[in-house]
């Protein structure tokens, strides 16, 4: 039995494409459908467009200096002529939107480390976090202090952190190289955590700053957004805003209410 020639804008009975095998579909002209790619071929194809990716941020690096403490002061000479970070793609940013690392320059008061925490969640993924000097490991010289922080990684996840009191911008300038290596392998992966273990974060974070403790930022709804939500997302921690009867957000705007029901007439 023979098939019949196909009519022009005439498509081929259902099964047909199937029942001819792959050579057939090879052979197709210019208007036929194109087979949909296998779920191997998707893997693959995301890794090579992932591992792409990670090569062109590791080059492209906007730092938010979030200057707590005396590190600061290494900055200029670390990004300026001298040793001149800019040529390799790192460069200054002043708002955490737009920022890709964050640098704690120094101690952390209590206090300083809710705004740390607010400008780390505003950050986009991925993101990374830097520690300057033995303040941001073990509290540096103010280890005994009731009002400073001993150790960042235990409320925010911290990729790399520089030994010292203060750091050269030699060993500045080393551990951003050794950043850029590690996002350029894939292997910067520390934001994942917050967003994997986020039930662990809040929890030290609310230890501190009471259990009604949130920022505006919805973390879960972001771990759910990137597929990264598990075990650690959810926890006892985590239950407390959902008790307290909506999102950060919401939370938010119900403390803050609108300027317009203040009473407060025009001119």
């Amino acid at each position: 039995m023979t098939d019949k020639p196909l009519k022009a804008n005439e498509r081929p009975p259902a099964g047909a494409e199937e029942a001819a095998g792959p050579a057939a579909r090879d052979a197709a002209g210019p208007g036929q459908a194109c087979p949909a790619p296998s779920p191997q071929e998707r893997g693959v194809w995301r890794k090579i467009m992932d591992r792409f990716a990670d090569h062109c941020r590791a080059r492209s690096l906007f730092v938010l200096h979030y200057c707590t403490g005396c590190g600061a002061i290494e900055l200029p000479p670390t990004i300026t002529s001298r040793f001149d970070m800019e040529r390799v793609g790192i460069t200054p940013m002043v708002t955490p939107r737009q920022a890709d690392i964050l640098l704690i320059t120094g101690y952390l008061s209590i206090k300083t480390l809710k705004r740390v925490i607010l400008s780390y969640e505003q950050m986009p993924a991925p993101k990374y976090v830097l520690g300057f000097g033995s303040c941001t490991i073990n509290g540096g010289m103010y280890w005994n202090s009731y009002a400073t922080v001993k150790r960042l990684d235990q409320y925010i996840p911290t990729d790399l952190f520089i030994a010292g009191c203060m750091p050269r911008p030699e060993a500045v300038q080393q551990v951003l190289l050794q950043l850029i290596e590690d996002i350029d392998s894939g292997r910067a992966n520390a934001w994942r955590d917050y967003y994997r273990n986020y039930d662990f974060y809040l929890g030290n974070q609310q230890a501190l700053f009471g259990p009604k403790w949130n920022t505006p930022t919805d973390v879960i709804g972001e771990a759910e957004h990137y597929g990264l939500a598990g075990e650690g997302t959810y926890g006892p921690h985590t239950k407390l805003l959902a008790e307290s009867g909506g999102t950060p957000m919401e939370l938010a705007r119900a403390e803050r209410p609108a300027r317009a029901i203040t009473g407060r007439r025009k001119p």
